[in-house]
This record gives C-alpha cells, structure tokens and sequence, in this order.
C-alpha cells in the first residue's frame, strides 16, 4: 500500500504549522524530538544545532558545533547525542545550557570514518560507522571512554557506498536493527555485534537512513527515494514484512524521522542540490500512518 499525504497548506489558526524553515545554508541532517513540542537538527554544514518550536515553527541555534558534522541525533533525560560523521567523534549537550557534558573520540577524522546515526537503549547510546563494521558504544553514565564493538556474521563491507546507517533497537528490546544503505540489507545485531539479515522477503530498503520504531512497526526513511518504508516486524526483529510506503510532494531527500503528536517529522537534506550558504532547508511533518 502507498500512502501519499496531502500537498502541505497553511495552516489553520491554533494548529502546528506543517513545514519548520531552517537557516538557509544550513543543510540539516538529524532530528531528535522529546516530551516537549521542540525539535533539533544537526547540521552537516558545521554541526550547529538548532531547536525549532513545532506550535510556532520559530528556531535558534542552540548551540554552535565543532566545524564538522551534526548528524544522528538522539534525546536521553534533557541531554542530546550527537553522530559526528567524518568527524569521527560524538558529543553529549546539555538542552538546557547547549553545553557540551561529554566528547567523545572514536576513530581518527577523515574519509575512512563516518559516525552517521545513534539509537538509546536501556543503558547505552549506540552509534554507527558508515565506513566500518563497527559499533560505539557509550553507556548513560557517560564514562571516560566508549566501547567499540566489531560488527561481525552477515554484513560484509561495501566499498564505495554507506555501510550501517540508521539504527534502532528491536522491538523486543534484546537486540539492535541497521540498514545498510547501499545494499538495501536490514540487519539484526546482537550486543555483542553479531549480525543476521532480517527476512523481509524481497523487500529491499535501498537507501535506507534514518529508522523509527514504534511497537513492532519500523519506519525506514529511504532518503534519495523520497519515501518511508513501514515494516511489520517479529518481536525478536529477525524477520518483517512490508505493508506499506509513504510519499510527500514536500518530501526533498528526507534523512531521519522523530515523532510528536499524531505527525512524524523529517529534514529535507537536498542531497540533491548544490549546496550554498544561501539554498533554502526545511524539514517537513506527515501524519503518521
């Protein structure tokens, strides 16, 4: 089944208006929402990170970055996770201040690194390399140091392409699910970093990024396909089903996805436009199906 939402209008008076406008220049990649009507995104340009009120649309920097990447992002108990990309680094802010609590280093920067997404378990913050079979692992009391844990099983590294992108857990909680972009492969991953292909028949989520669970429905946002893919899972995640798929015309190489309310938001990356410091960026809100 596929679902195409309404083209976006204004807004009636009282309601969230349905598109947030970001800094123009700004190229946003990451969102993480809360409890509270606000939400963030990182920016690829230079890691600023901007908090956007969902009831008004209205935004400031919160925070300015490090001169590299804000990619995935994640919000655990009023401090924000953040994927550095070829940073190769993530940083742990405070939403309060927009202090940084906590950095951290993974890998050195540069093109053989790309720390690209980041899910919350129960005790740790989890991110992965695009460049690597390899996960971070940093647990919530935010100790000195993170630990890496080797991807093996299954997933083979793709040259040339995004290896592990979007993380989540599984919905029973026991394990973890990435997409491999460039393969279109969902994988299962144990924590200790072993990994199984998921059974989706031949469903392929080819550009796959960011991923949003809820219950046993894991939404995959299939960036340069402009779509969000919506599959039924086991409770152990090993296998799932496709049943349905989600369009936009606002839809703009969405990234990632958070929720609030009834309506899942999304960044328009623009993979594919130049871009300036004067092209135009939002992010855009669809029901949730």
């Amino acid at each position: 089944m596929t679902v195409t939402a309404a083209p976006a209008v204004a807004a009636p008076a009282g309601a969230r208006p349905a598109t947030i406008t970001l800094p123009s220049g700004f190229q946003p990649e990451g969102i993480a929402i809360g409890d509270k009507p606000f939400a963030y995104f990182g920016s690829r340009a230079d890691g600023d990170i901007y908090r956007a009120d969902l009831r008004t649309g209205a935004g400031a920097v919160l925070t300015e970055g490090p001169g590299t990447a804000s990619l995935g992002l994640k919000i655990h108990r009023g401090r924000l996770f953040v994927a550095g990309g070829a940073g190769g680094d993530a940083r742990v802010i405070d939403l309060r201040t927009g202090a940084v609590v906590k950095s951290y280093r993974f890998r050195p920067a540069g093109p053989d690194t790309f720390i690209n997404d980041v899910v919350i378990t129960r005790g740790a913050a989890w991110f992965t390399d695009s460049r690597s079979l390899t996960l971070f692992k940093v647990p919530l009391g935010l100790p000195a140091a993170a630990v890496e844990v080797p991807l093996t099983g299954d997933i083979q590294l793709q040259a040339g392409v995004i290896n592990a992108n979007g993380v989540s857990a599984t919905p029973d909680g026991r394990g973890l699910l990435i997409v491999q972009s460039g393969t279109g492969f969902l994988f299962r991953v144990t924590p200790s970093g072993v990994t199984t292909r998921v059974d989706l028949g031949d469903t392929l989520l080819t550009n796959g990024d960011g991923l949003w669970l809820r219950g046993r429905t894991l939404y995959v946002v299939q960036n340069r396909l402009n779509q969000i893919a919506e599959i039924e899972l086991n409770r152990s995640g090993t296998a799932g089903t496709l049943t349905g798929v989600t369009t936009d015309p606002a839809f703009d190489v969405p990234t990632t996805i958070a929720e609030y309310g009834k309506r899942f938001y999304l960044p328009n990356a623009r993979f594919t436009t130049t871009p300036t410091p004067e092209t135009t960026y939002d992010a855009v809100s669809v029901p949730i199906p």
